[in-house]
């Protein structure tokens, strides 16, 4: 009998600094999301661990959510120089995260990137980012309106959604509306991405990783606001959920299969 657990979803870490201080934080938001409705257990991952330690925290996550940020990746990751327009910027979760996808990815692991995340699964991927959208002409601004929580992740735009893609068997529609919260978007696509959805003046919204092992999807929106509360975000982590319990089941049934055989 294989012993039922809840299973890890591993969430990486922000850095900031306060008074001499270096502090790893992760937004409440993106907890309430997996716990809500993907039913699994979130864990933070602090930033700044090396590979090899990558590597045994992968050992024991079903599942990684890449969330969010105010920071921004820093470009010469992407072969730019950077500008007061890319700031700011957060080294430790770059030293972290962009190690960490390549690894998740390799793996099979389940992967769901959010925002930041979003732009990070992008340049592992060998993709490159634009930054303030809002200057390059036919573009929207594209960013958040206010601090109101619910005015600035409310649904301002419209977005065209992929024939025959991930997104649409996911959410079963040729397109929806979502909220805009970011200054930087893909440039160039990496060439290991598939595009699921475009915004109305070509931005791309959400991607999924060409011949992947399991779940590995992103948005550039945040579909994690108050999850449970909007159809489309319910659908996406209930997927990812599921993607994330399959993987469980499978590590489970390996090692306890391992034991017999031993």
């Amino acid at each position: 009998m294989i012993a039922k657990r809840l299973p890890l979803v591993g969430l990486p870490a922000d850095t900031y600094e306060n008074s001499g201080f270096l502090f790893h934080s992760l937004g409440d938001k993106y907890v309430r999301a997996l716990t809500d409705v993907s039913k699994v257990l979130p864990i933070m991952l602090p930033s700044l661990v090396g590979e090899g330690e990558i590597e045994a925290l992968l050992d024991h996550v079903d599942g990684v959510l890449m969330t969010g940020a105010v920071s921004n990746v820093h470009p010469p990751h992407y072969g730019e120089e950077p500008s007061a327009a890319h700031e700011p910027y957060d080294h430790g979760r770059d030293a972290t995260t962009l190690k960490l996808i390549r690894a998740v990815v390799d793996r099979g692991v389940p992967l769901f990137c959010i925002c930041r995340g979003f732009q990070e699964l992008n340049v592992v991927m060998g993709g490159t980012l634009e930054t303030e959208l809002q200057d390059v002409p036919g573009r929207l601004d594209h960013r958040g309106k206010t601090s109101d929580p619910d005015i600035r992740y409310a649904q301002v735009h419209d977005i065209a959604i992929t024939k025959g893609g991930m997104l649409e068997r996911i959410l079963g529609k040729a397109s929806t509306r979502v909220n805009s919260v970011h200054r930087q978007g893909i440039k160039t696509l990496g060439p290991g991405l598939s595009v699921e959805g475009v915004a109305p003046d070509g931005v791309i919204e959400a991607v999924s990783v060409k011949g992947a092992k399991s779940f590995a999807f992103g948005t550039q929106w945040h579909p994690e606001f108050k999850a449970a509360n909007n159809p489309d975000s319910v659908k996406l982590f209930t997927a990812f959920g599921d993607a994330v319990r399959a993987h469980a089941r499978a590590r489970a049934e390996a090692y306890y299969g391992a034991v017999r055989s031993a």
